[in-house]
C-alpha cells in the first residue's frame, strides 16, 4: 500500500469529506498465533481520513501525548532503545501504531506490565491496519485498546475526531465506561485499574506463576480468581494464592480455628498465649479479668487481621473489641496480649524461608498537620495502591481507626507533636496499610525452630506463623512472647517486596516443593495439522500410544477422547478442546488434531509441543479470514512446527513442496515421511537420509509396498502397507500416507517398532476406530462406504480408491454436498471429480451453507458434474442430508457400492445400520420431494 510521506511536515489531504476511524473487527489470541508466540489482542482499524495524517503532521500531538503518558519515553520501538518510540512520533508514524504503544503503556500503568506489539497494514486495503499488542488479562487488554483509541482521538483536531465500532472492543465488565462521554484520562485509567484489581492475579499467585514461567513450567488459569494449574495432565499441581495441591484440608480447617490451633501448639510445648473462646460481651469481660493484664480480642475463624483488637485494658475496651470481632465470627477469642513486635515467619515444606517484621499503619507527627493530612501525604507514595496492586496499600481512615485513636484521646483532626508516632491499626497487616521490614537474616535459630515446628504440628505445607517478640534476633524463650496465629494461605507480598530490606523469592521453594528436581511438569504434546488426514492420523497415533501403555488424551473433529473413552462429541480441534486434555489429571500424552480455524480464531491451546506434524497443504477453506492462497494456508499451519521444543521433532511431508519448505523455521529435529521411497525418492529426501536424518517412507518390494524407517543411516523395516487394515489391502493410499505420518510421530516418541507394527496391524477403518473415515458396511445386499472427503484433493484420493473397490457388475452411487465456505471454483471442481467417480450422483446441501442461499452450493456441484459430461439422468438433487442418504440406500441394488460423503457422520452411520434392505425397490428412481422441500431431479 502507499502511505503519504510522514516527513513532509504538514497536513496532506482534506479531512472534510473523509470518514472517521473505524474498528472493523477484533480477535483475542490466547496462545501462540500467526502474529506472535504470546497471547495478543488484534483489532483491525480503518484510519479513514487519518491515513493522510501521520503524527508529525498533527501540530502539538506528540507533546500532548507524552505529557499524558511520560512513560512512553521508555518504549524503544524499532530503535530498541529508550526514546525510540518518541523519535518515531516526531519523524512521523500512523495512528494505528500510536494506539498499539498506548494500549501497552496503559496496561503497564494499570498494573499488568506488557511490552510486545506490532502494527501492520492490511494487504489490499489502504488505510486499514492490524493493531496487535500483548496482554496479561484479556479484559484489561481489551479495555486498554478502547482507552488508547479514545486517548489518541482526544488529541486530534475536532474535525478529525470520531471513532466508529469502538464497542466491539469494550468488555462487558467495563460497564462504567460511557463511550459517548468526553474522554477523561484519570477516570478511564481508574477503570483499567479496577479491572486489574478484579481480575488480575494477586501478588502471591502471580509470583508463583512468574517463577513457574522462569522454570519452563506451563500454567493454565482455571477461573477468574486465583485458581491456577501448573503443569499439564497427570503432572499438574494447582495453587490458589499459597494454598497448593499438597495443602491438607484438615490443616487448613485447623488453622482457621484459632482456639484449636493454640491448644495443639500448647500440647506440643510451643509458646502460645493463654485465652478462652466466648460468645457474649460479658463473658469476654470476665475472661479478660481472669487473664489479668491487657488482652486481645479476635474472631475465632477470622483472617487478614479483620476484627482484631489489641492491648485492651478496660472493660469498655474489651466490650468494644468483642463487638468488632463479633462482626466477623459468632465466637470470639479473648487471650493474653504479648508485648513486642509483630513478625510473620513463612514456612514452606518444613523450612523457614523468610521472616518479616510487620509494622501497623501509622503516621509520624510534624507538629503542623493533622492525622488526616498526614495520612493523605503517606498515600501519595507511589508504592502505595488499592488492595494488593502495589508494594504497600493506601491507608483508609475508617471506624476502626477512629476507635483506636479515641482510645488514646485523639481524633483524625488531632495534630501530633513532631516525631510522635501514632498507630492507626491494631494489626500490622499489609492489606490495611502496614509496612514490612525483612528480618530473615537476623532471626534467632530457636525462633526459626519454633516457627518450623508450629507449621508441622498444624500440618501445613505453606504456613505463615505470627510470632510476637520484642527482638527476633533473640530467643523468644528469653525475651517472652510467642505464637499468636498460624495462617494457611499466607500472603507473600511482604516478603517479595518489603518496605525495607532484602526482597525474598519465596515462590521458588514452593515450586521446588511442588516439582522436585527431575520431576516432570509436562506431558508430551503431539499436534497434528494439515489439510487432509488429520483425524485419521491422530487416531492412529493415539492407538499406537495406547498400545505402548500410555493414557492418551485425543482431540479430533469428532470429539475428545480420554484413554479411548469419548467425553465430548463434536468438532474439537481448537484450543479450548486442547485445554480440556491438558487439564485432565489422568492424561500422560496429548494427541491434538489442530485445525486452521482454531489457529486463526484463538491461536494454539498450548505454549509449545514435543511433536508437530504437518501432513499436507491443499486448497481448502481459501477466501476466509484473509487466507486467500495455499501459501497463506501454509503460513497458518506452519505455526504448529514453529513451536516445537528444541528437543522435540517436526514431522513433515516430503512429497508436499509447501510442507517441506517449513523445514526452514521448524523447531527441534526434522523427520520426513514420503510415499515415494526407493527409486522414486526425491533429492531432498535422499540427502536427508544420507545425512543420518530420520524418515519414514513407502518402498515398493516384490511382496508389496513396505513401510520403512530410516534413522541414523540405518534401514529398519516396519511392516507391509497392505497389512494395515485401514489401507484396505493397500488400495487406500490416503491411509498408507497417514500410517507413514503416524509411524514417524510414534518413532519420534521412542515407541518401539514392534509396538508400532502391532498397533497399526490392528487399526482398521471401522466406525468405532475411525468414524466417518472410509467406514465400510457389508450388512446389506450392497456395500456402503461412509467417508468425509470434503475438498478436491480428498475426493481425488477417494476416486482412486473407488477404482479398486468398484463392483464388477454393480454401480457406484454417490451422495455428496460441499460446505458453503468453499470457493465457487472448488465446489465446481468437486462436482467434476464426482461425475468421473460415481455412476449416479445424489447432490445434497451441506447444512453449513455459511452465507450461501439455499440450493446455491448444490447448483455449483451440479454445474461441475455437467461440465464433466454427466448426463441429466445420472444426477439427483435432494438438499436434506438424511433424505439424500435414504434415496441412495433405496436406489441401491445387490452388488452396488454406495458411497456417502456425510457431514453428520454419526447420524448417517446409524441410518445405514437402521436401513431395512428387504424393502429396496427395484428399478426406477424414487420420486424426490417437491421443490418446496428443497429437492429437484434432473
Amino acid at each position: 500500500m502507499t502511505n503519504p510521506d510522514p516527513k513532509a511536515g504538514g497536513p496532506v489531504g482534506s479531512p472534510a469529506a473523509a470518514a472517521p476511524m473505524r474498528v472493523l473487527e477484533k480477535q483475542i489470541y490466547r496462545g501462540p498465533n500467526i502474529y506472535g508466540y504470546e497471547p495478543m489482542i488484534r483489532f483491525q482499524l480503518d484510519l479513514g481520513a487519518l491515513e493522510q495524517f501521520p503524527s508529525n503532521t498533527l501540530p502539538g500531538f506528540t507533546d500532548r501525548l507524552v505529557a499524558l503518558l511520560p512513560s512512553l519515553q521508555a518504549h524503544g520501538c524499532c530503535y530498541r532503545a529508550p526514546g525510540g518510540f518518541i523519535r518515531r512520533l516526531r519523524d512521523g508514524t500512523w495512528l494505528g501504531h500510536v494506539a498499539e504503544h498506548v494500549a501497552l503503556d496503559l496496561q503497564t500503568l494499570a498494573g499488568t506490565r506488557v511490552t510486545y506489539g506490532k502494527t501492520r497494514s492490511v494487504k489490499g486495503q489502504p488505510g486499514v491496519y492490524n493493531v496487535l499488542y500483548s496482554y496479561k488479562e484479556e479484559r484489561v487488554g481489551l479495555l486498554a485498546g478502547v482507552v488508547a483509541l479514545r486517548l489518541v482521538q482526544s488529541l486530534l483536531p475536532p474535525e478529525l475526531q470520531g471513532i466508529q465500532g469502538l464497542a466491539r472492543l469494550l468488555p462487558e465488565e467495563a460497564a462504567r465506561l460511557d463511550l459517548d462521554s468526553p474522554f477523561d484520562f484519570q477516570a478511564e485509567l481508574g477503570e483499567l485499574r479496577r479491572l486489574v484489581r478484579k481480575f488480575a492475579l494477586g501478588p502471591t499467585t502471580q509470583s508463583l506463576v512468574s517463577e513457574a514461567e522462569r522454570r519452563g513450567i506451563p500454567y493454565l488459569r482455571l477461573d477468574d480468581q486465583s485458581l491456577v494449574q501448573l503443569g499439564y495432565g497427570k503432572y499438574q499441581q494447582q495453587v490458589r494464592a499459597s494454598i497448593t495441591s499438597k495443602t491438607p484440608h484438615i490443616a487448613t480447617s485447623t488453622a482457621s480455628d484459632k482456639d484449636l490451633t493454640k491448644r495443639l501448639l500448647d500440647r506440643a510445648g510451643l509458646p502460645v498465649p493463654q485465652g478462652v473462646v466466648v460468645q457474649t460481651a460479658e463473658d469476654a469481660v470476665a475472661a479478660a479479668r481472669r487473664l489479668r493484664g491487657p488482652v486481645v480480642t479476635k474472631p475465632l475463624d477470622g483472617n487478614h487481621g479483620r476484627g482484631v483488637s489489641l492491648n485492651l485494658s478496660s472493660d469498655e475496651q474489651v466490650r468494644q473489641g468483642f463487638e468488632e470481632a463479633r462482626q466477623h465470627s459468632r465466637q470470639v477469642v479473648v487471650e493474653q496480649y504479648y508485648t513486642g513486635n509483630d513478625h510473620r515467619v513463612l514456612v514452606v515444606n518444613g523450612q523457614v524461608i523468610a521472616v518479616a517484621e510487620r509494622i501497623p499503619a501509622h503516621v509520624v507527627g510534624d507538629g503542623q498537620r493533622t492525622i488526616t493530612e498526614l495520612v493523605e501525604e503517606l498515600n501519595k507514595d507511589p508504592r502505595r495502591g488499592d488492595g494488593h496492586e502495589n508494594v504497600m496499600t493506601r491507608i483508609t481512615v475508617d471506624g476502626h481507626v477512629r476507635t483506636l485513636l479515641a482510645r488514646g484521646g485523639r481524633t483524625p483532626d488531632t495534630v501530633p507533636a513532631a516525631g510522635e508516632v501514632v498507630y492507626l491499626r491494631d494489626t500490622a497487616n499489609m492489606s490495611t496499610g502496614g509496612t514490612a521490614v525483612d528480618r530473615t537474616d537476623v532471626a534467632h535459630p530457636e525462633n526459626v525452630t519454633i516457627a518450623r515446628r508450629a507449621a508441622q504440628v498444624i500440618g501445613l505445607d505453606v504456613a505463615g506463623i505470627d510470632l510476637i517478640t520484642p527482638d527476633i534476633s533473640k530467643s523468644v524463650h528469653a525475651t517472652g512472647g510467642g505464637i499468636v496465629e498460624v495462617n494457611a494461605a499466607p500472603g507473600f507480598r511482604m516478603h517479595l517486596q518489603p518496605s525495607e530490606g532484602t526482597p525474598r523469592n519465596v515462590a521458588a521453594p514452593v515450586l521446588s516443593m511442588l516439582f522436585p528436581k527431575d520431576t516432570p511438569c509436562r506431558m508430551p504434546i503431539i499436534s497434528i495439522t494439515g489439510t487432509n488426514g488429520k483425524s485419521t492420523t491422530s487416531r492412529m497415533v493415539a492407538h499406537i500410544l495406547r498400545h505402548a501403555g500410555k493414557v492418551v488424551g485425543l482431540t479430533t473433529s469428532n470429539g475428545i477422547y480420554i484413554d479411548g473413552e469419548q467425553i465430548v462429541s463434536g468438532d474439537t480441534t481448537g484450543p479450548k478442546s486442547a485445554k480440556v486434555v491438558l487439564s485432565d489429571p489422568n492424561v500422560e500424552v496429548a494427541v491434538l488434531e489442530t485445525a486452521r480455524g482454531g489457529i486463526l480464531r484463538e491461536g494454539l491451546g498450548f505454549d509449545r509441543c514435543d511433536v508437530g506434524a504437518v501432513l499436507n497443504i491443499q486448497p481448502d477453506h481459501l477466501g476466509l479470514k484473509g487466507i486467500e492462497t495455499v501459501e497463506d494456508l501454509a503460513w497458518v499451519k506452519s505455526l504448529v512446527v514453529e513451536v516445537v521444543t528444541d528437543h522435540g521433532t517436526s514431522v513433515l511431508n516430503a512429497d508436499d513442496p509447501l510442507t517441506l519448505r517449513m523445514r526452514r523455521k521448524a523447531g527441534g529435529q526434522i523427520t520426513l515421511f514420503s510415499m515415494n521411497g526407493g527409486n522414486a525418492c526425491s533429492r531432498e529426501l535422499q540427502a536427508h537420509i544420507a545425512g543420518g536424518g530420520t524418515a519414514v517412507v513407502r518402498e515398493p518390494t516384490v511382496l508389496g509396498d513396505e513401510i520403512v524407517l530410516y534413522e541414523g543411516g540405518q534401514r529398519r523395516p516396519i511392516m507391509r502397507a497392505r497389512d494395515i487394515p485401514a489401507t484396505l489391502g493397500g488400495y487406500a493410499q490416503v491411509n498408507v500416507q497417514n500410517a507413514l505420518a503416524a509411524a514417524a510421530i510414534a518413532a519420534a516418541q521412542n515407541v518401539d517398532l514392534s509396538v508400532i507394527r502391532s498397533a497399526l496391524g490392528s487399526f482398521s477403518t471401522s466406525f468405532a476406530q475411525s468414524p466417518g473415515r472410509l467406514n465400510l458396511y457389508d450388512g446389506h445386499p450392497f456395500r456402503v462406504l461412509l467417508d468425509y472427503a470434503h475438498n478436491p484433493s480428498g475426493l481425488e484420493y477417494l476416486s482412486e480408491l473407488v477404482s479398486h473397490l468398484r463392483p464388477p457388475k454393480g454401480r457406484v452411487i454417490g451422495v455428496m454436498g460441499v460446505a458453503g465456505d468453499r470457493r465457487d471454483e472448488d465446489i465446481v471442481r468437486m462436482g467434476e471429480i464426482a461425475a468421473n467417480t460415481f455412476d449416479h450422483l445424489i447432490i445434497r446441501e451441506d447444512e453449513l451453507r455459511r452465507g450461501r442461499r439455499v440450493g446455491e452450493g448444490a447448483a455449483l456441484v451440479q454445474q461441475g458434474a455437467r461440465r464433466a459430461g454427466a448426463e441429466p439422468e445420472r444426477l439427483t438433487t435432494i438438499l436434506n442430508e438424511a433424505e439424500s442418504v435414504e434415496c441412495a440406500l433405496r436406489l441401491a441394488q445387490p452388488g452396488d457400492l454406495v458411497i456417502l460423503l456425510a457431514t453428520e457422520v454419526e447420524d448417517t452411520w446409524q441410518q445405514i445400520l437402521d436401513f431395512d434392505s428387504s424393502h429396496i425397490p427395484r428399478g426406477a428412481l424414487p420420486q424426490p420431494a417437491s421443490q418446496g422441500q428443497g429437492a429437484s431431479h434432473d
